[in-house]
C-alpha cells in the first residue's frame, strides 16, 4: 500500500489551517493552495497556528509541479467552484480527495470534477478553532471522521488516510455508516451554526442557557425529521451525543457561521437553513424554526452589507 508523504490544503482557514499546522510538523510535504491576494499573503505572512509561526509553503494551483497524495478540501461552500480551478494539476491516478466542509454536497461536487472514486466522505466534529486574519487557534482538535459509505471493510484509500491521520497526530474514526455520520454533523451544524450566529453567542452561552439549547435543538429536530424521511436514521441520541461534545468545548470558541458574521464574510447559511426547508418541502414535512432563522441570518447578512 502506498503511503501518503505529499498533501495539499486547499483553504487556509481555520479548519484548513489546524490540517495544514498537523501534516508540516509531522514530516509530511505540505503546500497550503490558493490565489490572488490570499496566496500573496500566505507567501509573505504565513499562518500562526497556537501562536507558532508557520511558513508552509503556499502556491498556485496552476504553478503545481506533480499530483499529490492526499488533497483536503476546507473553503466555503460558496468558494468552491472558483477554488477548484487549475486543481486538477494536483490530482493524478492515486490521490485521494477529501472535504472537510459543511453541508451533503461537495463530495458530489467534487467527484464530479476529479472523479467520484477518488473521493472520501469526511466530516469534523468538536474542533473549536479561531481564526482572525491570519492567526488560527484551538484547545480541542475535534475528530475527523471519514470513509466510503459503508466502511464494514475499509478499503486501501481509506486505510492509507487512516494511517496517514495516525502519523499526523490527527484523531479520526472510520464508522461503519459514514452516511448517518455525516447528517450527524449536518444536524450539528443547523443547529449550533444558525443558533449562534442570531443570538452572537459562543459555545459557553449554549453550555449554560437552557433556552440557547432549546432554540439549537428545535433546529435539529427538523434536520431528524427530514433525515427520516430520506432513510437515514437520527434519534434523540444523537442530539444527547452532541451535547456532550458541546459542554467540553472552549467557552469562548465560536462557530464558523458566527465568525464569518462577525468578519463580514458570507455566511453558509444556504447548505443549512435553507437546504433543511428543501427537504421538508420534499417529503412534505414543516420546517418552521429553520425557514424563520433563514430568513433572520438573510436580513443580518443584508443589513450588515448595507451598514
Amino acid at each position: 500500500m502506498q503511503p501518503i508523504r505529499e498533501v495539499a490544503i486547499l483553504g487556509a482557514g481555520a479548519m484548513g489551517a489546524f490540517f495544514a499546522g498537523k501534516f508540516f510538523d509531522s514530516g509530511f510535504a505540505t503546500w497550503l493552495i490558493a490565489r490572488g491576494s490570499r496566496l500573496e499573503r500566505l507567501q509573505n505572512e504565513g499562518v500562526v497556528i497556537n501562536e507558532k509561526p508557520y511558513t508552509i509553503p503556499a502556491i498556485s494551483p496552476e504553478s503545481a509541479a506533480a499530483p499529490v497524495d492526499l488533497i483536503i478540501v476546507a473553503v466555503k461552500n460558496h468558494h468552491l467552484p472558483e477554488a477548484v480551478k487549475g486543481l486538477d494539476n494536483l490530482v493524478g491516478d492515486s490521490t485521494i480527495i477529501i472535504s472537510v466542509m459543511n453541508g451533503l454536497e461537495s463530495e458530489e461536487y467534487l467527484g464530479s470534477m476529479f472523479g467520484r472514486e477518488k473521493v472520501l466522505y469526511a466530516v469534523s466534529v468538536g474542533i473549536d478553532a479561531l481564526r482572525e486574519e491570519n492567526r488560527i487557534t484551538y484547545s480541542k482538535p475535534g475528530k475527523h471522521y471519514f470513509g466510503e459509505a459503508d466502511n464494514t471493510r475499509p478499503g486501501q484509500k481509506v486505510m492509507r488516510v487512516q494511517q496517514a491521520f495516525a502519523e499526523a497526530a490527527i484523531p479520526y474514526e472510520t464508522p461503519r455508516d459514514m452516511m448517518r455520520i455525516m447528517w450527524w454533523k449536518f444536524m450539528i451544524n443547523v443547529g449550533m451554526n444558525q443558533a449562534s450566529t442570531v443570538m452572537g453567542a459562543p459555545y459557553g452561552v449554549f453550555q449554560t442557557s437552557r433556552d440557547a439549547r432549546q432554540l439549537m435543538e428545535a433546529l435539529m429536530q427538523e434536520v431528524i425529521a427530514v433525515a427520516k424521511a430520506g432513510a437515514i436514521e437520527l434519534t434523540r441520541n444523537d442530539l444527547d451525543e452532541w451535547n456532550a461534545v458541546l459542554q467540553g468545548l472552549s467557552p469562548l470558541g465560536k462557530t464558523s457561521m458566527l465568525q464569518d458574521m462577525e468578519a463580514g464574510r458570507k455566511t453558509e447559511v444556504e447548505v443549512f437553513g435553507k437546504k433543511v426547508v428543501e427537504l421538508g418541502k420534499q417529503h412534505d414535512l414543516p420546517t418552521p424554526v429553520n425557514r424563520t432563522l433563514l430568513q433572520i441570518i438573510r436580513v443580518l447578512e443584508q443589513n450588515r452589507r448595507q451598514a
